[in-house]
């Protein structure tokens, strides 16, 4: 395995059941033992199925999105089926090392952080819940925890907000090693995310 990988191999993988496997956390759901059902990494495709079938919608689609990486349709979609968007990796992963991070660089953001006095991550993370979503970004570092935690007495304007649908769109966490032609259940990244790449 190289130098920074995710430790899964495509061989590991099963085809998930998603039907059996959902009506196993609905009947966690109804006994109590979970308030909240919710899915993760659900392309629209794999969530409008999943919504077909379930009696007890999830309340949650935790997926990637930041502002390098807006999931519009997705988003519009979770909406739409009242099923909550929150974010993972809000920020990007900056600290993650194998991974070729940028969105805190990235012109745009940057211009509207100067303009507003705030930092790019603050304004990263303002974004996300101005869109509508929750934002679950990672830190250990103590500063940039609490700094973290100052995005909620302040809103981007309008015309600044407007520039953020000029930044190009690229996910960063594709999960290639989720794909294989014959071991797994995915074949390429485009079978893998539904054509939402």
């Amino acid at each position: 395995m190289k130098k920074g990988s995710v430790g899964v191999k495509p061989e590991n993988l099963m085809p998930v059941d998603i039907p059996s496997t959902w009506k196993a956390m609905e009947a966690l759901y109804d006994s109590g033992k979970a308030r909240a059902i919710g899915v993760s990494n659900f392309s629209t495709k794999k969530l409008a199925t999943l919504l077909e079938l379930a009696r007890v919608p999830p309340a949650v689609n935790q997926v990637e999105c930041h502002p390098s990486w807006q999931q519009t349709k997705l988003r519009e979609f979770c909406k739409s089926k009242g099923v909550h968007l929150t974010a993972y990796s809000p920020l990007g992963s900056p600290g993650t090392t194998w991974l070729k991070s940028d969105v805190l660089k990235n012109p745009i953001l940057n211009t509207v952080a100067e303009k507003l006095g705030k930092s790019p991550a603050q304004v990263a993370l303002r974004w996300g819940l101005q869109m509508g979503n929750s934002v679950l970004p990672k830190s250990t570092n103590e500063g940039r925890i609490r700094e973290n935690f100052e995005v909620f007495d302040w809103s981007i304007p309008d015309d600044l907000f407007a520039k953020f649908s000029e930044i190009e769109q690229a996910r960063l966490l594709n999960a290639s090693f989720f794909v294989h032609e014959t071991l797994s259940p995915y074949k390429s990244l485009e079978d893998l995310w539904d054509g939402e790449i």
